[in-house]
């Protein structure tokens, strides 16, 4: 069995020594360990790989840690078995490039996940699900209709049993009817260095500005637009002779690889966020 563990809490003398050591007491080999404080919080965060060659409950080893040592420092903890495949659902609009990119590195075995369906509020991609033999459902969305979209829309993710969801250039504001199934779950690429140029066509607004970067940022989403903890973020250098096309195709290139950047950090589960904020363990 080998498991990654995230803990934090309240900084203080022993977390380190009392985990790792209720670890060995189980004949646990700890191979992968990273802890940081926030000094100004006064928060403790530490991410665990350890792995044990007798076979070991793992429902057991949780209660025992949660009462021995858990419950000892009132940590907020969670532990992820080895093997266990998350199902991630993607949302989709009218762009393709973050979808064909996500899927291309899907199929090629880059991203250790299952995706069960995509979702979709127009019908222009459906043929990259077809592609892909992916099942794709098609919910046009109004402000009349858009209640009871999200409750269906909640129905198929329960269905599924989704784990998380990303969206891929998905150009709907999600309710607090998701946002709250899914705190920390939801994942958003914007096409701006956020907190720079946030809502609508950023790259025009940088353009106009006069910029000599542009960026793209991946977050979880909150129900502050763009505002949610910021997981991956990466630039471009562009300037006097770029058009707002070029920003465009530039930025793309980069939403592409920040959000399977920050796919890549969430399903290796090593992300923690905290007031807003996210570690992120290397």
């Amino acid at each position: 069995m080998k498991l990654t563990i995230l803990i934090h809490c309240q900084d203080q003398s022993g977390i380190i020594h009392s985990t790792t050591g209720f670890i060995a007491d189980r004949g646990g080999n700890i191979i992968y360990l990273d802890q940081h404080v926030d000094k100004q919080a006064g928060i403790f965060f530490m991410r665990l790989e350890c792995e044990f060659t007798a076979p070991h409950d793992f429902n057991e080893f949780r209660n025992l840690f949660s009462l021995q040592v858990a419950k000892v420092y009132r940590m907020q903890w969670s532990a992820y078995q080895d093997g266990e495949k998350p199902k991630m659902a993607l949302f989709v609009s009218k762009y393709n490039h973050c979808l064909y990119d996500i899927l291309s590195r899907y199929r090629s075995g880059e991203l250790d996940v299952d995706i069960p369906f995509i979702m979709s509020n127009h019908n222009d991609l459906r043929y990259i699900g077809e592609q892909f033999q992916i099942p794709y459902y098609h919910y046009p969305i109004t402000k009349a209709t858009k209640s009871n979209v999200e409750d269906e829309q909640l129905l198929l993710l329960e269905k599924h049993q989704i784990d998380f969801i990303v969206l891929a250039r998905y150009m709907q504001l999600v309710s607090s009817k998701i946002i709250d199934r899914y705190p920390n779950g939801i994942i958003n690429i914007h096409h701006s260095f956020l907190p720079a140029f946030a809502g609508a066509k950023p790259y025009h607004a940088a353009f106009e500005r006069g910029v000599k970067i542009i960026g793209a940022t991946s977050h979880y989403v909150t129900e502050v637009l763009d505002g949610g903890p910021i997981i991956e973020q990466d630039v471009a250098i562009v300037s006097h002779t770029h058009s707002v096309k070029d920003f465009i195709a530039k930025g793309r290139d980069l939403e592409k690889i920040v959000l399977a950047r920050a796919i890549k950090l969430h399903l290796s589960r090593r992300t923690m966020v905290y007031n807003n904020k996210t570690v992120i363990f290397s």
